[in-house]
């Protein structure tokens, strides 16, 4: 299937696997929390305390774990529900050919949220490679083309948020102007283009790329010459942040990854939870805890998240900077207000 096809079955996919029980919604109402500057996006879904406790319980990703399959080892291994699965698509990447499957994930707290799922196994620990960010970028381009917008995110290490062994991104539909760290991204004024940079006002590790305008008819050749060297770029300094961290635990780093059609944003991570002190409250966050989106079950939980800021939960979990150390390599950002 063609990436624009995918895309426009998704909503009747959607409503079948509603309707048949195949796929579940659990609704959500959304609180604001300015900290730092953002305006952190907080839901709030108590219908989650219904549910088994998972590794991936956090933010619009609920679940995901059963997300292909029913009695597999590997949920994202065939055969495929048929009514979670919206399609394939295939790549031709220098001559090889890359397979990935399309599925609705199961447990939903945001319509239409789907994975892209290599055919074959490749680990969850693994970066991505060149095809795979060009697949990325094709489905958000298609998005684009048929008036939405998309944002897509990979959880990458075991501290990262990821509940499955077997490679696969996320996407799920934004507003137009997308998540609170890009809108606030978005107006960064950077002092050269073409290269990464930090967004320092935040008090943990992050590492960015400014797109240039992607053309929405670009080929995959294009898109891979591109978007694969910033992403490579951006995938080096998370490196090296981790590896001068002394006490940084040993093995593959975790890092989150969060991907829009302006920037490319990639935040290494040192812990999986946050528990708030004094309490015993444990707050998961994956890669869109990073975006601005948070995910609790319960007004309670809601309430301490305000209290500690969720910019201290996001730098609990996460990497202290040393951009400082990192700036030959990178660019810094000014504040363009």
């Amino acid at each position: 299937m063609h990436p624009s096809e995918i895309l426009s079955s998704i909503p009747n996919k959607y409503e079948v696997a509603l309707s048949s029980g195949d796929l579940y919604f659990f609704p959500s109402e959304t609180h604001l929390k300015e900290d730092i500057g953002i305006e952190f996006e907080i839901r709030v879904c108590p219908a989650l305390q219904k549910k088994p406790e998972q590794r991936d319980g956090q933010i619009l990703v609920s679940h995901e774990s059963s997300a292909a399959t029913t009695g597999q080892s590997d949920p994202f291994a065939p055969p495929y529900a048929p009514n979670l699965h919206v399609g394939d698509l295939a790549l031709d990447d220098e001559g090889d050919t890359v397979e990935y499957v399309v599925l609705l994930n199961k447990y939903c707290v945001v319509p239409h949220h789907f994975l892209l799922v290599t055919k074959e196994f490749h680990p969850q620990t693994s970066p991505l490679l060149p095809s795979d960010v060009v697949q990325i970028y094709q489905l958000l381009l298609a998005a684009r083309r048929a008036n939405k917008s998309l944002i897509a995110f990979y959880n990458c290490g075991i501290n990262s948020g990821a509940s499955q062994p077997h490679k696969h991104v996320q996407f799920i539909e934004v507003e137009r102007d997308g998540p609170p760290l890009e809108k606030i991204t978005r107006n960064l004024k950077i002092e050269a283009s073409g290269r990464p940079f930090a967004f320092q006002a935040l008090p943990y590790a992050n590492h960015i790329f400014r797109l240039p305008a992607l053309s929405l008819d670009s080929t995959p050749a294009q898109l891979r010459e591109t978007l694969f060297p910033p992403f490579h770029s951006l995938l080096d300094l998370v490196i090296s942040t981790v590896r001068l961290d002394p006490n940084y635990p040993s093995g593959s780093p975790s890092y989150n990854v969060i991907f829009t059609l302006e920037h490319m944003h990639l935040i290494p991570r040192r812990y999986e939870t946050y528990t708030i002190p004094g309490t015993d409250t444990v707050i998961h966050v994956n890669s869109l805890g990073y975006a601005g989106m948070m995910l609790v079950k319960s007004h309670s939980d809601l309430e301490e998240i305000k209290k500690v800021g969720p910019a201290e939960i996001l730098r609990g979990v996460g990497v202290e900077s040393v951009h400082d150390l990192q700036v030959s390599g990178s660019f810094l950002e000014t504040d363009s207000s």
